[in-house]
């Protein structure tokens, strides 16, 4: 599971604990879940540390199996982002890139360490274009040979929220990447 952020992933671990996933078939079955830290592209690194952090510290609370890819590189996704998104280029829009540059790290992890499935929390965000992240997972899907399972946790956004506070984690203000943020304020 790509966790873009502790307070995304705080309903979506205690369900998936609770009840599991559903299968093609459509039934719950329960999973054995590592949940996996990559955004190296959140503004600025003080900010990527608090939610790392935060990450961490929830997976401890929750005794969750979990993996971070610690590595921070607002320089290349600046430039990624300048090269290769806009009109007539390879991303129309940033934020494809990003769910795009994320996955594909958890997908090369999930190769390298035999795991079977990739999802992502982003998917609880109804901030989030889900079009886009769909898009993503299928692309990476068809090239890494692993299942991208497809979430929808929208329904349940205020109540990780929620949960998230009651546990004292960091919450964020803001989507996490330079575009996303002016002067202290989301503009996202």
């Amino acid at each position: 599971m790509h966790c873009c952020c502790a307070p995304c992933f705080t309903y979506i671990e205690n369900d998936i604990k609770l009840n599991g996933i559903k299968n093609k078939e459509g039934n719950l079955e329960k999973v054995d879940l590592t949940a996996c830290f990559y955004n190296p592209n959140i503004h600025p690194k003080v900010e990527y540390e608090r939610r790392k952090n935060a990450f961490i510290e929830f997976c401890k609370i929750k005794d969750c199996k979990n993996v971070v890819i610690d590595e921070y590189d607002m320089n290349g996704y600046i430039k990624y982002v300048i090269e290769n998104v806009g009109e007539n280029k390879k991303y129309k829009k940033r934020c494809e890139y990003c769910y795009y540059m994320r996955l594909k790290e958890v997908f090369e992890y999930a190769k390298e360490n035999k795991f079977d499935m990739v999802a992502t929390t982003l998917t609880i965000s109804p901030y989030q274009n889900h079009g886009l992240i769909e898009k993503a997972g299928r692309i990476l899907e068809k090239e890494y040979g692993i299942e991208y399972l497809t979430t929808d946790y929208r329904d349940y956004f205020r109540v990780g929220q929620k949960m998230a506070r009651e546990l004292g984690i960091y919450m964020q203000k803001y989507c996490g990447c330079v575009f996303s943020f002016d002067n202290g304020k989301w503009v996202y």
